[in-house]
């Protein structure tokens, strides 16, 4: 299958928001789950333990195969919350940019002296971030 300017669909990767017919995919869904659970009190005192426990094996001395573990869990735990934050982040670039578009569609409207379609996404855009 290709796209209308020839490159095969395959590659191309299309933004979070798009991948469903709702908007939220399994992966979204999960991003949000764990965005919550990563600004918890909970994960806040995970990380401090990663931390302290990363301190406590290099002041003991332990052996190099203890560092690289914990040094490996924390590069782990990293590398997940960075995927997190980027779909939290456009998820987020989605929506605002939804609201600006419906925004220009109504102000234009307006401006032309009528009211329709643009006014109803005006409406919608602003409950959009509980929707992508």
């Amino acid at each position: 299958m290709r796209r209308q300017d020839g490159y095969p669909a395959a590659v191309t990767v299309s933004h979070p928001a798009e991948r469903s017919r709702d908007g939220r995919g399994w992966f979204e869904r999960l991003a949000e789950e764990a965005s919550n659970f990563t600004s918890s009190i909970a994960f806040y005192c995970f990380c401090l333990a990663l931390v302290a426990a990363f301190v406590a094996v290099h002041a003991a001395g332990l052996p190099l195969v203890w560092q690289l573990l914990v040094g490996d869990i924390m590069t782990s735990v990293n590398l997940l919350l960075l995927a997190l934050l980027k779909n939290s982040e456009r998820r987020a670039e989605r929506a605002v940019q939804h609201k600006l578009d419906s925004i220009a569609a109504a102000l234009l409207e307006q401006s032309e002296g009528k009211t329709g379609k643009a006014h109803e996404d005006l409406r919608n855009a602003i409950r959009v971030e509980e929707e992508i």
